[in-house]
């Protein structure tokens, strides 16, 4: 009998223009499927064009907000579990991955995520921040997190260049993400 694989979406929570969310969530992919463990998806903010909870939308942008909306969910609900890439501003998470997780509660309900951050402190700030946020979602975080410095993992705070030693911290935050995806989906 074969087990089925968790599948793990690794969110990219910044839409800026000339973001390093991008360079970061491409390592924690690449490095995740050289395990084999879970099927391991790239899930992009910026493919998703939501509009601010709550904004009063012309009715002319209504049908193409309300696919932006449908979408996100329905891609966020195919997942066991995630991995949110986020940068650290002004000592939180961004505003564009915060307003996206607003448009979401039951399709995360009795999952777990675990974090990929980055910032002048390793985007620690941003993922006490999200901790409060998924807890409310109903999603277990997990304790390791990987933490990048725009100081000595980036050059110009801008390539980015990790160094080796990340990738310890990466092994045990899988290792915790899958362990509490799998045992989650027997909630579900």
């Amino acid at each position: 009998m074969s087990v089925e694989k968790l599948k793990i979406g690794i969110v990219v929570g910044s839409v800026r223009k000339g973001r390093n969310a991008e360079a970061v969530s491409n390592w924690m992919y690449n490095f995740a499927t050289k395990r084999y463990d879970a099927d391991y998806e790239i899930v992009d903010l910026i493919n998703y064009r939501l509009p601010l909870l709550g904004q009063e939308i012309p009715s002319e942008q209504q049908e193409e907000a309300n696919s932006a909306i449908k979408g996100w969910s329905e891609k966020m609900a195919t997942y066991d579990g995630y991995i949110f890439v986020t940068p650290e501003y002004n000592h939180t998470v961004g505003g564009a991955l915060k307003n996206a997780l607003d448009y979401l509660n039951p399709e995360l309900n009795n999952k777990a995520a675990g974090f990929v951050g980055y910032g002048s402190l390793g985007g620690a700030r941003a993922h006490e921040n999200m901790r409060l946020i998924l807890g409310e979602l109903q999603v277990a975080d997990v304790r390791t997190a990987v933490t990048f410095s725009l100081m000595t993992d980036f050059e110009n705070m801008s390539v980015f260049k990790p160094a080796d030693y990340h990738e310890g911290n990466a092994n045990t935050m899988l290792d915790q993400l899958l362990a509490w995806s799998g045992a989650l989906k027997t909630l579900r």
